[in-house]
């Protein structure tokens, strides 16, 4: 048996309208989570006829629901063997001033969200902004874009130049997107 913490509030979200979101989870997986109210997700992944793959991939989707995302959005996880999560921790890139975290969180997210969902356009990852943590599903090649653009918010770079940046990166992904190498 193994176990992750995510935050109490996002349980919910985690089992979903009537257990719905949890069923989907254990049916994709072939693992049986068993979450209590306080935020503990235990899981056997050493159970028979479990994918190695599915073990590693179920930290993920729990992860990404207690960071935010909606459970249809984090079970793409599993879908798509290309995607994974990134967490950035505010506090990491801008240190532990309150005010100064809930400044990049709006830096990040945008007037009316537009920064977070040009970020996600742009770069095509799934990006979520919970708490002192930004986090963002995506590929190996687009990750690591989003990744910098993010990195250059929290730094203080001008909105118009990670917008830039963004642009520039585009035929990068176009060319990820046919199946070539970069």
């Amino acid at each position: 048996m193994r176990s992750i913490r995510i935050p109490s509030d996002r349980v919910g979200a985690l089992v979903g309208k009537e257990g719905s979101a949890k069923k989907m989870i254990e049916e994709m997986t072939g693992i049986k989570l068993t979450i209590d109210k306080e935020g503990l997700v235990t899981y056997d992944d050493d159970a028979e006829g479990v994918e190695p793959i599915m073990a590693l991939k179920i930290i993920d989707v729990v992860r990404a629901i207690g960071r935010g995302f909606n459970p249809d959005r984090a079970v793409k996880i599993i879908e798509d063997d290309e995607l994974y999560l990134e967490t950035i921790d505010i506090k990491d890139a801008i240190g532990d001033r309150q005010n100064q975290v809930v400044r990049a969180r709006g830096r990040l997210i945008g007037r009316e969200g537009k920064t977070r969902k040009l970020i996600e356009d742009l770069s095509d990852v799934y990006m979520c902004v919970y708490g002192n943590t930004v986090s963002v599903i995506g590929n190996t090649i687009s990750l690591p874009i989003a990744k910098h653009a993010i990195e250059m918010l929290l730094h203080g770079s001008e909105h118009s130049t990670v917008y830039h940046y963004l642009e520039s990166q585009r035929p990068k992904l176009r060319i990820a997107e046919m199946g070539f190498d970069i």
